[in-house]
């Protein structure tokens, strides 16, 4: 069953990307495949609860693969799907319009 999407693209895109945990687990997988205290870590004040909640629906959505790993205790890596990776260019907008602003604001 395909879930219905908005008609506006950009409001598609929010909709993938809809928290600043999303983007930020976006900018840190763009770098290498992580596991979940990596992402937790590198996040910082993301609780274990939200953190694993945005990962399911990342990855729900296609943005990202988990790969289990059959040990004891399990070991779980989060990798970007190609969908995902192709939203590199989003997120490197971002990085620039925030590196602009941060030059450019009157403090």
């Amino acid at each position: 069953m395909k879930k219905e999407l908005p008609a506006c693209p950009v409001e598609i895109t929010l909709t993938l990307i809809n928290s600043r945990w999303s983007i930020l687990i976006l900018r840190d997988l763009m770098e290498e495949t992580k596991r979940f205290g990596q992402l937790q870590k590198s996040l910082g004040r993301v609780s274990q609860k939200v953190l694993s909640s945005t990962l399911k629906d990342m990855e729900k959505n296609g943005l990202i693969i988990r790969k289990v790993y059959p040990e004891i205790p399990p070991k779980v890596e989060y990798s970007l799907s190609s969908l995902g990776k192709s939203l590199s260019p989003v997120l490197d907008s971002l990085k620039q319009w925030g590196e602009f602003y941060k030059q450019n604001f009157p403090q």
